[in-house]
């Protein structure tokens, strides 16, 4: 996510969040399918929440998504929607029940391979006992039918998450929850999974996902488009762009295909194969099967944000830094995926300092300008990068400005060769993957060769105050 030139945090969503139970320290209410010790004799239930540092009861216990195969059927003109969500997950335990993650919207049908189950609702949490219980490291089916308007998350700044509605369609943003307000699901990164998404229209309108198109037809006056993302993909970066929008398909001279969706700019869009070219010359082999963007300055929810493959740029968004930044997500926060809410700063640390990088090849300005500059920014000494102090600060200020200064810290203690060295090994080792602050600090340390605590853990990454010199 790139929040300027509005800074969007999420601090209406957290608010919303406290409200349902699911941040840390509240005493929100518990589902029967909270993680208690119900043994029977067919399993427990799975827990109703992955215990993330910042938002506990978000996601599931219990098992693990492997495909997500959403039906979604959207009338623009009423906002209403009709959904069937199908399924298909690993138990990692014996399971009697376990959860999915849904706000708003009503659930009309529930089957676990092809049963009736009961399904109890507790604010976002659902929980589903099916006809029989689950073995463990058994492979089950999942098909939730619903129905209704989904919700757009606002929060106090402006920006909005969601199922956000436009003049001619709507736009799914999940970072960091807006993708249960559009399909029930185990919603938390450490969960990817592929995706095919199966969308159905009035006719004249496009609807885009990520990933590959895989079919179009129109019967009766509606028209459905059927897009699949093959790679794992968490389901924050899952999106739905539907609207009177330009649609093209290119390659790169690599041969990647390249989708865009967009309302204007066909100049900035031109230059996306030429941006990647140099981003997979920094950061390695491109991680997916294609690229692109969504682009509609219609739309303002304050932000930009690297949906997998296809990233969306809303209203003063798309230029060629923004584009710069959400591109550098595919490999960073995309293809490796924070383990949980705090290592936010893994993302927007990197994609922050591939714009430094850029600015420096092709603009003339030295990264150590971009870095002194961030330094003298008081916002940036809010907090340490690793450790935002609630929910609401995930996409805050020192996690991008700070956590690039970080890197930077370290190409000054490892040396270029090093450093763009772990740039391209970071992305390779944990392709498709989750990974922590640990994860990284170790691997940066096993890199380099050396303990980096004193030089740059210590007082950059962790640190309360600012150094007094920016160089020591």
């Amino acid at each position: 996510m790139d929040h300027r030139p509005l800074r969007k945090g999420v601090r209406a969503a957290a608010a919303l969040l406290l409200a349902c139970g699911l941040l840390a320290g509240c005493a929100g209410g518990k589902g029967s399918g909270d993680g208690a010790e119900q043994v029977t004799r067919t399993g427990t239930p799975g827990a109703a929440g992955l215990r993330d540092p910042y938002f506990p009861r978000l996601g599931n216990g219990g098992y693990d998504v492997r495909h997500y195969a959403l039906t979604l059927d959207y009338e623009p003109a009423t906002g209403r929607l009709k959904g069937t969500a199908d399924i298909t997950a690993r138990a990692t335990q014996a399971l009697s029940a376990f959860n999915l993650d849904l706000t708003g919207l009503r659930v009309d049908a529930a089957t676990v391979d092809g049963r009736p189950a009961a399904v109890h609702r507790d604010g976002d949490e659902l929980t589903v006992r099916p006809a029989e219980g689950i073995a463990a490291r058994a492979g089950f089916r999942t098909v939730i039918r619903y129905s209704g308007t989904p919700r757009t998350l606002t929060h106090a700044d402006g920006g909005r998450e969601g199922w956000v509605r436009t003049a001619d369609g709507a736009l799914a943003l999940g970072q960091p929850t807006g993708s249960m307000a559009w399909f029930p699901g185990n919603h938390h990164p450490s969960d990817k999974a592929s995706y095919a998404v199966t969308v159905t229209v009035p006719e004249g309108l496009r609807a885009v996902s990520n990933g590959e198109p895989r079919e179009r037809r129109t019967r009766a006056g509606r028209t459905t488009f059927v897009w699949r993302s093959t790679e794992p993909m968490a389901s924050y970066l899952a999106t739905v762009a539907i609207g009177r929008y330009e649609t093209r398909t290119s390659r790169t001279p690599s041969g990647l295909p390249v989708h865009t969706a967009a309302r204007g700019n066909p100049a900035l869009l031109a230059r996306i194969p030429k941006v990647l070219a140099w981003a997979t010359e920094k950061f390695g082999p491109y991680p997916f099967s294609s690229t692109g963007a969504i682009v509609d300055p219609t739309v303002d929810v304050g932000y930009a944000l690297e949906t997998q493959t296809r990233p969306f740029f809303g209203a003063g968004t798309f230029d060629e830094s923004f584009l710069v930044h959400e591109l550098a997500h595919q490999w960073y926060g995309n293809s490796v995926s924070p383990k949980s809410w705090r290592d936010m700063w893994l993302n927007e640390s990197f994609a922050r300092y591939a714009e430094w990088l850029y600015a420096e090849e092709f603009h003339g300005m030295p990264v150590r300008a971009n870095f002194d500059a961030a330094f003298a920014d008081r916002a940036n000494w809010a907090f340490p990068p690793a450790e935002p102090p609630s929910a609401a600060d995930i996409s805050e200020v020192p996690v991008y400005g700070r956590g690039a200064m970080v890197l930077h810290r370290i190409r000054q203690a490892v040396g270029d060769d090093t450093f763009f060295a772990i740039l391209r090994g970071w992305a390779a080792t944990y392709r498709h993957g989750n990974a922590s602050t640990d994860d990284f600090t170790r691997y940066v340390e096993e890199e380099a060769g050396e303990d980096l605590d004193d030089e740059v853990w210590d007082a950059w990454l962790y640190g309360r105050e600012r150094p007094t010199d920016p160089s020591a």
